[in-house]
This record gives C-alpha cells, sequence and structure tokens, in this order.
C-alpha cells in the first residue's frame, strides 16, 4: 500500500455546468472565489462612493447600539442637570431667615448645599436620558422604524416608570404627560 496521493487530475470537474466552455462563462462570472473582483459598479446618484473597511463598520456600528446612545445620553443629561442644579441653588439659596439673630450661613456650608442640589439635579437628568435613549433605541431596534412614535412610546414608558415610585395613579399621569412632551418636542424638531 503506497502513501503517496493520487495525481490531481488534468481535467477537473466543472462547478457550474458539464459544458466547459459555459463552464468557464460561469466560473468567471459567478464563481469568481479565488480573487476579489476588480471591476465594481457602484451608482454615484448621491455623489462620490467609498466602501468603508472593516474597522470603519465596527466603529459605526458600536456608536449605533443602544448601550452606547444610553450611555452617551446619560452622560449629557447628567451635565444638563448639573447646569440647571448649579443655576437653581445659585438663585434659590436655601437660608430661613438672612436678618435673623441667628447663626449666619458659612460659605462653606452654602458651596455644600449648592454641591448637593446640583448633584441631585444631574442624577435625575442622567437617569431620565439613560431610560428615555434605551428604551427608544430598543423600541426603535424592534420596530425597524425610525418615527416619531418611537419618542412617543418610549417617553410613555420613561414617565410610567418614574411616576410609579409615586403609586400607580402617578404613573399613569406621568406616560401620559412624558409620552406627550416628547410628541410635541418630535414634532417640533422635524417640522423645522
Amino acid at each position: 500500500m503506497s502513501l503517496i496521493p493520487p495525481a490531481a487530475d488534468k481535467n477537473p470537474k466543472p462547478q457550474f455546468f458539464d459544458n466547459k466552455e459555459l463552464d468557464e462563462v460561469a466560473k468567471h462570472f459567478i464563481g469568481n472565489m479565488h480573487r476579489y473582483r476588480e471591476n465594481i459598479v457602484i451608482p454615484k446618484g448621491n455623489g462620490p462612493v467609498k466602501i468603508k473597511s472593516n474597522e470603519e463598520k465596527m466603529i459605526e456600528n458600536a456608536v449605533e447600539s443602544c448601550i452606547f446612545k444610553s450611555i452617551t445620553a446619560c452622560v449629557m443629561g447628567y451635565g444638563l442637570g448639573a447646569a440647571i442644579g448649579l443655576f437653581s441653588a445659585s438663585v434659590n439659596p436655601n437660608m430661613s431667615d438672612p436678618f435673623g439673630n441667628e447663626k449666619k450661613q458659612t460659605a462653606r456650608e452654602i458651596f455644600r448645599e449648592m454641591r448637593t442640589t446640583t448633584h441631585s439635579y444631574a442624577k435625575n437628568f442622567a437617569m431620565i436620558g439613560c431610560v428615555f435613549s434605551g428604551v427608544e433605541c430598543a423600541i426603535e431596534s424592534h420596530r425597524g422604524v425610525t418615527d416619531w412614535r418611537n419618542g412617543t412610546y418610549a417617553g410613555a414608558v420613561t414617565g410610567g416608570l418614574i411616576g410609579l415610585r409615586a403609586g400607580i395613579k402617578a404613573g399613569l399621569v406621568g406616560a401620559l404627560g412624558f409620552a406627550a412632551f416628547s410628541s410635541a418636542i418630535d414634532f417640533y424638531m422635524h417640522s423645522r
């Protein structure tokens, strides 16, 4: 018994057709598996077309994921909430009686109070942004459509979850209110 492999056939078996000429044509147009196609025709209706590399596709997929959108909304909500909280704390300091004979508030106490108010606003805005963005992205991914309904549904879910901490009635009112607010903002942004 010999361990030498049999010699390769001089006439390999056709892949597509029994007719050798048709098989060569099919291999040329359809079965070009051994090299990349050099002459790719891409319509240029909207300007020049650039084929994306695998790294660009990977980054695009990561940026368009629901997790990235939720984290981005959380960070931006925290920043916006901190700014609003700082403004609110500076406009409305919590002093009982500034002209009374009681102990005067020190700058340290005022800054501590401003920090807690700012942090409280920032946490609330971050939570709302994260939940709203995540729910909207999940709804959009599930429906496969980008329209005003995604924001309305996400607003209803977010408002309902926030209001549910105070009870079922508050959850329903929160859902309706946040859905109406989201619809109004969507309508305003897309009408311009």
